[in-house]
């Protein structure tokens, strides 16, 4: 290349922008109301007064009038309206994004789930293929929404949440803020109807927002945030050479098809996010379960299983044996798993000393690894 034909240092550095990966940035809460979406635009608003191209994507404002001021001049892109079965539904324009193609992009409520007929099926999908697109975006997601703690929290509420995103969706991030408010300020956010329409705010109170609920996702919360800083913290001193590399953890999760394996997965994907491991959700393939042999509604239990274990970052590893213990004990000790998690229900000493333990047996064989059981249902590992 001749020195006429090199670049010039805008050249250079519009090329840099272009290649460098959007950032994202997720703020978790214990609940609604914490005030998520108004930090999304108090922030959207400081990145323009920097000069940032940045446009509102979806913003929820549930109704509530302050929250539909507080966006004031930020440009909004206009809905997409669907229409489903005679009913007119809004959703994000996912292709007006990314037609205008501006350098950050507000999306609310990250978790939702789409309305049929759009291209994607989850909005942190559509969030993905912004992000692929070089666009920057600002989400929340409320901390029950996480894949992994949806057992925990319907222990805690008593409400399932149908509406997940996978944990490794935080690992994407650039940053995760946590957005914190006491439980009397939430309390209080509630009765002034800043949450609920009024008529709604009695049964929350004595429902999801308890006290001890909003207290125990509270500590979920930060826990998240606390886990990912410090994986993070991690990371970042290990690329520079300020700590010893340490013996690596790995987690085996050992998955079936039975009805209650996501817990057991939700479970160990869990402990390898904590534990910064490298984790395998391990399935037994034994004469009786080869293709072929499968019943045709085990053979898809398990095909939804080993895909919400792949959708939450696990390595799947398929072992062939006669019994699931000898496949899970062989693996363990080939690949010096460190951390195990079973799914285990309550059986009788009758039923353990006629038809055996797989959980007995690989504690008896694997006597380096830490190994945890989560209660199940009727159908054993």
């Amino acid at each position: 290349m001749s020195q006429n034909e090199r670049p010039t240092a805008e050249q250079v550095l519009a090329k840099l922008q272009s290649t460098q990966r959007a950032r994202l940035r997720i703020y978790i809460g214990a609940a609604p109301g914490v005030g998520k979406t108004y930090s999304m635009i108090d922030d959207a608003h400081a990145l323009r007064r920097e000069g940032v191209d940045v446009v509102v994507g979806f913003i929820e404002t549930h109704g509530r009038a302050d929250t539909a001021a507080r966006i004031r001049d930020l440009e909004v892109v206009p809905r997409r309206q669907i229409d489903y079965r005679g009913v007119v539904l809004e959703e994000m324009d996912l292709d007006a994004i990314l037609k205008r193609h501006p350098a950050m992009c507000v999306v609310d409520e990250l978790a939702h789930t789409n309305a049929p007929g759009s291209r994607h099926e989850k909005r942190y999908q559509d969030v993905q293929e912004i992000l692929d697109a070089g666009i920057g975006v600002l989400t929340a997601v409320n901390i029950q929404h996480l894949e992994t703690l949806n057992d925990a929290v319907s222990r805690v509420t008593g409400v399932r949440v149908r509406e997940t995103v996978p944990d490794t969706f935080l690992d994407r991030a650039d940053e995760v803020v946590n957005v914190d408010v006491t439980v009397e300020e939430l309390h209080s956010r509630l009765r002034q109807g800043k949450v609920y329409k009024a008529e709604k705010v009695e049964q929350a109170l004595s429902n999801f927002f308890r006290e001890t609920n909003i207290s125990t996702l509270r500590e979920l919360a930060l826990r998240a945030v606390a886990d990912e800083i410090g994986e993070r913290a991690a990371s970042q001193r290990q690329r520079e050479g300020l700590a010893p590399a340490l013996i690596p953890e790995r987690v085996m999760v050992c998955t079936s098809s039975a009805a209650d394996a996501p817990r057991v997965i939700r479970a160990g994907a869990r402990i390898a996010s904590r534990l910064g491991a490298r984790w395998y959700a391990v399935y037994v393939e034994t004469p009786r379960e080869a293709p072929g042999h499968i019943k045709a509604e085990d053979r898809a239990a398990l095909q939804r299983n080993i895909a919400l274990a792949e959708e939450l970052g696990a390595t799947i590893v398929r072992v062939k044996a006669d019994k699931p213990a000898d496949g899970l004990i062989a693996f363990a000790n080939r690949e010096g798993i460190t951390h195990v998690v079973f799914g285990q229900t309550a059986r009788s000493r009758w039923e353990i000393l006629t038809k055996g333990s797989t959980l007995n047996r690989f504690l008896e064989e694997v006597r380096d690894a830490v190994v945890q059981v989560v209660p199940l249902g009727e159908s054993a590992v």
